[in-house]
């Protein structure tokens, strides 16, 4: 751990105010590469303390807010330290604390449902055999 350190800087030190966005994306490990991180910047994905940012060279500092949409999810995160450069997982959680509530299903159990098949076929799977359509209609009710 003892070399990880020196990637993240802590709060209070002479070392830098602020960074930009996309790096800090990209160092949190939100990103595979900063083109990505600057490409959910710029296409409306991130906010900073509640204000949507177009711009990826927006300066973060410690204590901001940053609400990320990835995909179908949303992450709520705020800002504890800046990084230097990249580093595994565990030094990329010393960056943030995530404030993203769990999801619970709306009836109140613990675990969620497993999904019913819907009877879609995959794209390239070819013709369904006369097997394939009497289980899809089985499952959409249609005898």
């Amino acid at each position: 751990m003892a070399e990880g350190a020196d990637s993240v800087s802590k709060p209070g030190t002479s070392a830098a105010v602020s960074q930009r966005l996309d790096k800090w994306l990209w160092c949190a490990r939100l990103a595979r590469t900063r083109t990505q991180a600057a490409a959910l910047v710029s296409g409306g994905k991130i906010r900073i303390n509640r204000i949507k940012t177009d711009k990826p060279a927006h300066a973060v500092k410690v204590g901001d807010v940053i609400t990320a949409s990835l995909g179908p999810k949303v992450r709520v995160l705020a800002v504890k330290a800046l990084g230097d450069r990249r580093g595994s997982a565990e030094i990329a959680r010393l960056l943030f604390d995530d404030l993203t509530a769990p999801v619970t299903p709306p009836d109140g159990k613990s675990k969620p449902e497993p999904e019913i098949p819907s009877g879609l076929r995959d794209s390239g799977a070819g013709r369904p055999t006369k097997r394939d359509r009497r289980l899809t209609d089985r499952l959409k009710g249609d005898f």
